[in-house]
């Protein structure tokens, strides 16, 4: 029995000390996050800051607390309708008795998060987890030392271990940690250690949800406004710096806008992101030397690329945003999920063309559309499977907490945010109290089914017809 088996053990005990908490208790819980993040807000600036080199205070505002609050102000408007028993309908040879469903706390969960965004993609499930009544366990990112440190630090102050556990370390503690029993098991990150994590977690049958990547689309139908489309894209894919599971990966559109796209995207970029103060670093040297690697080998296979901003080299940029075009299908940069700012534009003959594109492609988590025509959009919808969709913009369908995030295939497994983050970390326990005609044991449940058998059961089996 090593350390992690014993802590585990200590949280199960106050666990079971505790199995149904009051909905004030939850509420509190998910109120100690919210003062955590609010009293604290400038220090994990800086300490993201120290982590990504560059990454500007307001685009973690935007893209971490904001996150985070919402999700708070969005269960303490609904969990007190989450947590009531929800009445089901009963078959007819039943309806004196009373069916229903109760949503019960699973026990204690663990959150393996990542480090692109490495204090909403650590809350977001734990606020999720203490609404359905559980305890938690997290494990942060290496990758992000400083933030995960101070995070964890945080966390020792303002929760008991037994409440909110953190361990920080290395691949052996998150090998150890994934190994663990625990009653459901929250991954987020790439879909090799995705692999990993579930490959562990099957030694105990423990529950997986995994929240991938993989390669996001953007399509820009030609009904779009390609300005409008070219801005929101390149918001989309700069923002961190690239750094975003569900950043768009590659860009579709149709061989006779291709200029003009490149030319409005250069131009977004510059408007958006010239400053070198806004856009944010890789988190370390071997994410930089990622970008380099795809972008030469592109390069060396035929792609051109376009530089998307004037002031190459300006400031403390340790890599330069670029397009590519005419990238060869073999190319690494058109199967590799990028996380950085290289974008590959894939001119297309139509709509048939971006859906068979896609296609052969495994799911992504994301997809975005730009146009006004409905028909086309229906016909992507439709013959295209990805975890998510915004339309005509990007990101917003996973800021929405009615909406479950999620992938699908390889872009994982499992939902969360709002209800559905309740509903992932809750069993939903189904019960039947079963009950006679007229309050009498006359037709009371299994009894008309049972031996002997003969013309009761004949009317019976008439009935259940």
């Amino acid at each position: 029995m090593n350390r992690f088996t014993i802590q585990l053990d200590e949280i199960k005990a106050a666990y079971e000390a505790e199995p149904h908490p009051s909905i004030e208790v939850r509420l509190e819980r998910i109120g100690r996050i919210e003062k955590m993040i609010k009293t604290n807000e400038e220090k994990l600036c800086k300490v993201l800051t120290a982590d990504f080199g560059v990454r500007h205070q307001a685009e973690t505002y935007l893209a971490e607390f904001q996150m985070v609050y919402q999700a708070c102000k969005f269960v303490r408007k609904h969990l007190k309708d989450w947590m009531k028993p929800v009445q089901m309908e009963t078959p007819s040879y039943l309806d004196s008795s009373e069916a229903w469903i109760e949503s019960q706390s699973i026990g204690v969960v663990g959150i393996i998060s990542p480090w692109n965004y490495p204090i909403q993609l650590a809350l977001l499930p734990t606020i999720s987890a203490f609404a359905a009544g559980n305890r938690v366990w997290l494990k942060p990112s290496e990758r992000s030392s400083r933030t995960s440190g101070f995070l964890a630090s945080l966390i020792q102050e303002y929760f008991h271990p037994t409440e909110f556990c953190v361990s920080t370390g290395g691949e052996d503690v998150a090998e150890q940690f994934a190994a663990l029993p625990f009653a459901h098991l929250f991954f987020t990150g790439s879909e090799a250690i995705g692999k990993k994590v579930m490959r562990a977690a099957s030694e105990n049958l423990t529950p997986v949800t995994l929240e991938l990547g993989g390669k996001t689309p953007a399509i820009v139908d030609a009904s779009a406004n390609i300005k409008d489309a070219a801005e929101a894209i390149i918001y989309g894919k700069l923002l961190n710096g690239g750094q975003t599971c569900i950043a768009p990966d590659y860009v579709l559109v149709e061989a006779s806008h291709q200029e003009t796209l490149i030319k409005e995207l250069q131009i977004a970029a510059q408007a958006q992101f010239s400053n070198p103060e806004e856009l944010t670093g890789p988190i370390d040297d071997k994410q930089a030397k990622n970008w380099q690697h795809l972008l030469s080998d592109a390069i060396d296979r035929g792609a051109k690329p376009i530089s998307l901003l004037q002031n190459s080299g300006a400031g403390a940029r340790r890599f330069e945003p670029v397009l590519l075009i005419n990238t060869p299908a073999e190319a690494r940069v058109l199967h590799e999920e990028i996380f950085g700012p290289i974008l590959p534009i894939v001119a297309i003959q139509d709509t048939d063309a971006a859906i068979s594109f896609i296609n052969k492609k495994p799911n992504p988590l994301a997809l975005y559309w730009f146009g006004k025509n409905k028909k086309q959009l229906n016909q992507v919808l439709q013959r295209t499977r990805s975890g998510g969709v915004t339309v005509n913009d990007v990101f917003l369908h996973a800021a929405i907490e009615t909406l479950p995030f999620g992938g699908v295939g390889s872009s994982g497994m499992g939902r969360y945010h709002g209800k559905a983050g309740f509903d992932t970390f809750s069993h939903q326990k189904s019960i039947l109290d079963v009950r006679g005609l007229w309050g009498t044991s006359l037709f009371k449940g299994t009894k008309p089914a049972r031996p002997t058998y003969g013309k009761k059961t004949a009317r019976l089996l008439r009935r259940l017809k």
